[in-house]
């Protein structure tokens, strides 16, 4: 005598193709997709935990039971840059400024009120001789800039692509370093004499030293991999410089070039100051005999905007030319 086979089995979970008796037809839908036995009702599958479904949560909720909140991903990334966003800073520290000088918190005599420092510079502006000392300064910082960025870059090639180059060179431009470079002023008058030769030497020397350093680490930090890669397909020395050297490097060169036009501004300040008759320096100075605390600043705040505009102009250019970078800031 044939007995016939029971649907369920007696732990309840379903054997056959068949819908089980007393289970919500979303359970089962459920429980066909995940294509477990047990999933849609939740019953222990032999694994000894119960097992809950996304669209079986779905459903629950949708049947009226309490909502179920699903966790966000935290995002690590600083998120989209603002426009403009290198600007909040100094607008903030300038607002700052004249709210304390409305309110009487500085002595003008030390600290003019913004107001009164654009009024000196519109003077000065008008005269003239604001614009003859930006011109020359303009001009000193330019040239001794061009002689240290091409010195830079020279003794960074040579330096990190030849074992000669870098015995020979590397361990003196890091004794040079080490030397104060304002330390080297009255050396420099001795040599090249009181006139300007010797403020653009000095000019150069800060301004090659940073982007010295920054282009050769970048340089020695290059993969060997793709070294030995450019060996296998047997490309030349000015191939191999144009493809891997100079992507390698300009990360590295731009960071030295944003420190390098930062340097030219600050070495200005001091050397227009030594028997010079002309530039922002030596109209500083010459506001300090006289106690004019407003047109130093004048030069002051003529000096950040110049460092300001060529850092972002160098910013610019090392996202145009690094644009197939994906990094943070971008």
């Amino acid at each position: 005598m044939t007995t016939s086979a029971s649907p369920t089995t007696s732990a309840g979970r379903t054997t056959g193709a068949g819908p089980t008796r007393g289970t919500s037809p979303a359970a089962e839908a459920d429980r066909s997709t995940d294509g477990s036995t047990g999933a849609g009702t939740g019953t222990d599958t032999g694994a000894g935990t119960a097992v809950t479904t996304a669209p079986a949560v779905a459903a629950g909720a949708a049947a009226g039971g309490p909502p179920v909140r699903r966790r966000r991903r935290r995002g690590l990334a600083p998120g989209k840059p603002w426009p403009a966003s290198r600007l909040v800073g100094p607008l903030l520290l300038i607002a700052l400024w004249a709210a304390a000088s409305a309110a009487g918190r500085l002595d003008t005599g030390a600290i003019p009120a913004p107001w009164t420092v654009v009024r000196t510079g519109v003077h000065l502006w008008t005269d003239g001789t604001l614009t003859t000392d930006v011109l020359t300064s303009l001009e000193r910082a330019a040239y001794g800039f061009a002689i240290g960025l091409t010195a830079g870059v020279v003794l960074a090639l040579a330096s990190g692509l030849t074992r000669t180059g870098e015995a020979l060179i590397d361990g003196t431009v890091q004794l040079n370093r080490a030397i104060p470079t304002l330390g080297l002023i009255p050396l420099f008058i001795l040599w090249l004499g009181i006139g300007e030769t010797f403020k653009i030497a000095i000019i150069a020397i800060v301004v090659y030293i940073p982007i010295y350093l920054n282009t050769h680490a970048a340089l020695s930090g290059i993969d060997n991999r793709f070294v030995e890669l450019a060996e296998v397909q047997g490309l030349s020395k000015v191939q191999f410089i144009r493809q891997i050297v100079i992507p390698g490097a300009l990360p590295g060169f731009f960071v030295g070039l944003r420190l390098g036009v930062t340097g030219s501004w600050l070495g200005l300040v001091v050397l227009e100051q030594i028997n010079a008759t002309s530039g922002l320096g030596y109209m500083m100075f010459q506001a300090t005999n006289y106690g004019q605390s407003d047109v130093i600043l004048v030069g002051l705040l003529i000096y950040g905007v110049f460092g300001l505009l060529s850092d972002s102009a160098v910013r610019l250019i090392e996202r145009r030319v690094l644009s197939w970078r994906r990094t943070l800031s971008s």
